[in-house]
């Protein structure tokens, strides 16, 4: 069982993994513009065996500036999320997620279009974190997951069809899936909570603790004696101070009054 400091560590990898991710996805929309270059026609176009070279290469595909910008602030956050705190399996979750999210699009998705941008790794990461952090019931990783629900919650309602024809609903509902099914394949540590009281610590021992001496072995509590049962010693009253025991001398001296005499 880890702690937090033995768990969540911060490295440089926690920024440059999100820092390189989100600018290879600029980079690829530079050459476009730069060369003029259409790559589209790379993404995955839906049962056909040219749209699976997609599944691989379509995170990495953007129609415009607006839907590039769309998609990097939450894959900047999120792979920065996942490397910070769930370290182990970030690079597992990252690259099945763009795989099984890819598969699922191409295998229900609309016929005759394809499907381009990173939006099925974002609901792969936000499903994770969710889920994840819920099940482990650890206070950091249940807030992480809370997080996550406020800054992205409303994204749910982009896997249901209709709710916009102009985004690939199937790469969102492919994503979430593939999310949810990670976060049950793959275990999270046990974390040690932190401890409050003291009978939390590992060195506590009840039998020396006034408070747990009250109660038996069954659990019941155990009235205190009653104080006419309790002896009671006041040594003022038994014997004397051992100073007082001894004989005291008290020493007067007279002086005589000065001045005149009487008449």
């Amino acid at each position: 069982m880890k702690n937090d400091y033995d768990r969540f560590k911060f490295s440089p990898s926690v920024i440059l993994w999100p820092l390189a991710f989100v600018l290879l996805l600029w980079i690829v929309y530079w050459v476009e513009v730069r060369f003029h270059i259409y790559l589209n026609d790379y993404g995955i176009l839906p049962r056909t065996l040219t749209g699976l070279r997609g599944i691989i290469l379509s995170p990495f595909l953007h129609g415009n500036l607006e839907h590039l910008y769309n998609n990097s602030i939450p894959l900047f956050v999120l792979v920065a999320g996942m490397r910070f705190f769930y370290r182990k399996h970030a690079l597992q979750v990252i690259t099945y997620g763009i795989l099984l999210s890819g598969a699922f699009t191409w295998l229900i998705g609309r016929d005759g279009s394809y499907h381009i941008g990173a939006s099925g790794l974002i609901y792969a990461l936000v499903s994770f974190i969710f889920f994840k952090g819920i099940q482990t019931g650890y206070y950091r990783l249940v807030a992480l997951s809370m997080l996550v629900t406020v800054l992205y919650g409303g994204m749910v309602w982009y896997v249901f069809p209709g709710v916009d024809n102009e985004i690939s609903w199937e790469g969102h509902l492919g994503g979430f899936l593939a999310g949810m099914l990670f976060s049950r394949v793959y275990e999270a540590e046990e974390y040690q909570k932190p401890i409050v009281y003291d009978w939390q610590r590992p060195d506590f021992d009840a039998s020396k603790d006034p408070f747990m001496k009250r109660f038996d072995a069954k659990g019941n509590f155990i009235n205190p004696p009653k104080p006419e049962d309790i002896e009671v010693v006041d040594y003022e009253i038994i014997s004397p101070p051992p100073a007082m025991n001894q004989p005291v001398n008290y020493t007067y001296v007279y002086v005589p009054e000065r001045g005149g005499g009487g008449a």
